[in-house]
Parts: structure tokens; sequence; C-alpha cells
């Protein structure tokens, strides 16, 4: 897994959107690594190990039907659309990955693992927000860099960026997406329910994606 993230990260060039985010995950993928391998973060290091993977999983094949040519995931396309779009920052880029990674891919995987170990995903919920943890603190890292930039070219044209910015909220982000946990595992059963509310949200996180994308620097 890490292996292919490094692939990607060296097979694209550094000011691609898609390099950004994926940098990024990168970061955050080798923290949660580290924070297994510590034994002292995770309740249940064994089942977090598989949602590692399978959280990991979904970006990449993502990715993957990008690069091959394929139909890419609603809430994913923004973010390929725009890669090479003139006027984004890098933080735009990252955040809208981490937008539809946090609130499409992450209640995805819960479930799916959940599905497969058969426990309830109350049994993965403190180490979820462990995981969270380890997400916010890769984010707050990359807005404060932003933030430190926007403050050594404070102009105009940064001004609308930072507002479109600060729109968007971690915090916020990783509540909704514990919502979609609970809507997937009470629809579990309902195949055609289920098919419906994972395509109306990978629509609705994909809006935010876009939203995230609008070009305001000239």
């Amino acid at each position: 897994m890490i292996d292919r993230l490094v692939d990607i990260d060296a097979a694209l060039p550094g000011d691609d959107g898609v390099a950004v985010f994926n940098r990024m995950y990168l970061t955050v993928t080798e923290r949660v690594l580290s924070a297994l391998e510590t034994r002292d973060v995770f309740a249940a290091p064994g089942l977090m190990a598989e949602l590692d993977v399978r959280f990991a999983a979904l970006w990449l094949d993502a990715y993957d039907d990008a690069a091959g040519g394929r139909t890419v995931c609603a809430a994913w396309r923004p973010l390929f659309e725009h890669r090479g779009t003139h006027g984004l920052l890098p933080i735009q880029f990252a955040l809208s990955g981490m937008n539809a990674h946090i609130e499409h891919d992450l209640p995805l995987a819960v479930v799916a693992t959940c599905t497969a170990r058969r426990v309830d995903p109350e049994a993965v919920h403190h180490d979820y927000e462990a995981v969270n943890e380890i997400l916010a603190s890769v984010e707050s890292e990359v807005r404060r860099s932003f933030l430190d930039e926007a403050g050594r070219r404070l102009d105009d044209h940064l001004g609308p960026t930072v507002h479109v910015l600060s729109a968007w909220n971690i915090d916020k982000a990783r509540d909704l997406a514990w919502v979609s946990v609970e809507a997937l595992w009470a629809l579990r059963r309902l195949r055609f329910l289920t098919d419906r509310y994972t395509t109306g949200l990978a629509g609705t996180v994909g809006m935010v994606s876009r939203y995230l994308l609008t070009p305001l620097v000239r």
C-alpha cells in the first residue's frame, strides 16, 4: 500500500492536483502504520489494519479508474477533472481529496470492515476517532502552511480562497462520516436502499469537493 502511494508520487508532476492529495495521504498512511506499530493507540489493531487497507484501496481504485480511462466515482471526479486547472492552490486539491476520502470512502471502509469481521460499528468507534485525530493533525499542518503563505502574500486574490477553504471543517466532516456509517449499517440488508444511499452520498460529497476547487487565484 505504501509502495503504491510512493509510486504514484514518483510518477506525477509535483504540481498535479492528484499528486498533491496523494502526497498528503501518503503522510496520513505512514502515521497510521506508525500508530499500529506502537500498539497503544488502537484498541483493536488487527481490525484497524484491515480498515486502513480498505480505506486506502478506495483511493487507489479511484486513481486506477482515472488512469485507465474508466468512469471515476462521483465523489472523486472533481479532483481528477480539475487536477491541472490554473488558479487553484495546493491546499484546495488537498482538502478536496480529503473531503472525498473522509466523507465518502471512510464510511464505506468502516462498514465493509465491520461486515467482514462481524462486529458492530460501535466496536470500532474508539479507533475511528483515533484515525480521525491523525487525519486532523495532517489537515491542520496543511492548512497552517497555507495560512503562513497567505500571510506572506496578503493581497486581494487570496482573500476569497481563504473564505472558501474556511467553510470546510474537518470536525464536521468526521461527524457526518460517522452518521453515514450508522445509516449504511442500518441499511446493509436492504440492497436497493444501500445502493441509492451510496450513489447519493458520492454525488453530494462530489459537489462539496467541486466547490473546494473553485478557481479564485489569478
